[in-house]
């Protein structure tokens, strides 16, 4: 008996990948009172890459994700996986002489998007500044803790920040673990399950639009987004970073929705659309506006654009 388990054993193929699957779920089987636990814990360790993934394997990572939610918030979630729609490139558009300063815009995107209440985690960054002021390039120096209640106030003009979804991501380079890269759709994403909470991105990001999570993200149950996408939108773990996805969920799942701070927009300020399209919004704003890109000196090559209405 024991010869014919040797045979089996040298039969089997067996690769560096399920030699430590193997031991690591047998160790977690012994360590853990749960079995059905373990494994799930493991499965989630042991996940491929998700540009590796078939749609089968695919599939079975979202119905555990929207257990695991489930039970931990108490909710059924929706979570889609959903590919970069053909023909598409998404950009972005902010009209400055127009914005009022309001942040309905981060609001709204922190609800749409499942961002931490406490502590807070703002994707979108309003910016103050002087008028006459020197500012482009320099957004450190601007006020983000202004009253919002006072807006729009005389002798000053805003500027919200975000992140740029740059056709040269630097972020995307300094990965070490290759989980963000840029879609066809020129989206930059995030895998939350392959981030090892580095920072490296972050640091090599010149517009400060990516945020680490230090602690469990405190969300009121009756506020949570049951609709999301793997990319974008789901409840994000301890030790990884998040960034803005043009709200993923509901830009491809639903071609021609709005993300949520161009909806909310109360005075028109936000255009979104396909740069590919020549009878777009944002492709007319391109073509007949004074537009500007932040830190184009950086070569980064961002795909949101600002702008000025006369």
């Amino acid at each position: 008996m024991r010869e014919n388990r040797k045979e089996t054993m040298r039969d089997k193929k067996i690769t560096r990948r399920s030699l430590l699957k193997g031991a690591a779920l047998g160790a977690a089987a012994l360590a853990l009172p749960g079995r059905d636990a373990s494994a799930s814990i493991w499965e989630a360790f042991f996940q491929k890459h998700f540009r590796e993934l078939n749609d089968q394997e695919m599939q079975k990572i979202l119905s555990r994700l929207e257990r695991e939610y489930g039970e931990e918030y108490g909710k059924d979630f929706s979570i889609s996986a959903s590919k970069p729609l053909p023909g598409v490139l998404f950009g972005y558009g902010l009209d400055i002489s127009r914005c009022i300063g309001c942040r309905r815009c981060v609001y709204a995107c922190v609800e749409e998007n499942n961002q931490s209440r406490d502590p807070q985690i703002h994707w979108i960054t309003v910016l103050r500044f002087r008028q006459g002021d020197k500012w482009v390039n320099d957004l450190e120096n601007s006020d983000r803790y202004y009253n919002p209640e006072n807006v729009p106030e005389p002798g000053y003009f805003y500027m919200p920040t975000q992140c740029q979804q740059c056709e040269r991501p630097p972020c995307v380079r300094s990965c070490p673990t290759q989980a963000t890269w840029q879609e066809d759709d020129g989206i930059v994403v995030v895998d939350y399950n392959w981030c090892i909470g580095c920072r490296y991105c972050m640091a090599a990001c010149p517009y400060g639009a990516r945020h680490f999570n230090w602690k469990k993200p405190g969300i009121p149950e009756e506020e949570i987004n049951t609709s999301t996408h793997y990319l974008g939108n789901r409840p994000r773990y301890v030790g990884v970073v998040e960034k803005c996805t043009f709200c993923i969920q509901r830009t491809r799942n639903e071609p021609g929705q709005y993300p949520a701070c161009v909806e909310i927009c109360p005075v028109g300020a936000r255009k979104f659309g396909n740069l590919l399209d020549p009878a777009s919004e944002i492709r007319y704003c391109i073509e007949n506006k004074r537009i500007f890109r932040l830190k184009e000196d950086l070569n980064t090559h961002p795909k949101f654009f600002y702008f000025f209405a006369t």
